[in-house]
């Protein structure tokens, strides 16, 4: 049976994991037959976002993995644990945990910095040659490590960025998917499109783990 990591960042859209985007990404992988492990940081989230006010909640802190725990229903583990020998693929669903957590995008956008451990596992799946699926905002990592060719749905502040850091960004509907062939990195924009419907951002996220495991 083939076995993705699905790295996590948090939970919730303002902080974390988009919540929507992880368990949709789940859900097809389990529809086709496909084992799958969680993983996220031990450390801090960046700041706590009250998701009712959209305001940061001062002097509160929590654990990326801790949180991630609540999407994967208590089966995550430490991604300093992750080895690409054990998996076919990994995939890293969106969300601002994703530039906050896993990077500092949302805070230092070209400048950002990439947590040491999701770089090194975006850089030992691409040396093992094995695919590598990434949602949302979560591209602008694959950008900078790898100087890969991406989607983030459509031409803004976020695809500059990207550019400036050495990928090369692909306008792309919600449902739709972009595929780097030289990097093996599948992209879908998802909820940069963020008055999409959760069907329509489903669609695109079925195409993108359905590539994703034909490649494994």
């Amino acid at each position: 049976m083939k076995k993705i990591a699905v790295v996590l960042s948090g939970c919730g859209v303002f902080d974390g994991s988009e919540i929507q985007e992880a368990v949709l990404s789940l859900f097809f992988l389990d529809r086709l037959g496909v084992d799958y492990q969680c993983f996220a940081p031990n450390k801090d989230k960046a700041h706590v976002v009250n998701h009712l006010t959209g305001e940061v909640s001062e002097g509160e802190s929590r654990n990326v993995l801790v949180e991630s725990a609540r999407i994967a229903r208590g089966k995550v583990i430490d991604l300093s644990k992750l080895k690409q020998e054990g998996f076919n693929g990994v995939l890293f669903p969106g969300g601002f945990g994703a530039a906050k957590n896993l990077c500092t995008f949302a805070f230092e956008g070209d400048q950002a910095s990439i947590e040491e451990e999701v770089e090194r596992v975006f850089r030992d799946f691409r040396k093992a040659e094995k695919p590598m699926g990434v949602l949302c905002i979560a591209p602008v990592i694959a950008a900078k490590v790898l100087e890969a060719e991406v989607t983030v749905g459509e031409e803004g502040d976020a695809s500059v960025a990207l550019e400036k850091m050495g990928g090369k960004h692909v306008v792309k509907p919600v449902s739709e998917i972009h595929v780097d062939e030289v990097n093996n990195v599948i992209t879908a924009p998802a909820y940069m499109y963020g008055e999409a419907s959760i069907s329509e951002v489903g669609e695109g996220i079925e195409k993108l783990v359905c590539e994703l495991i034909d490649r494994c």
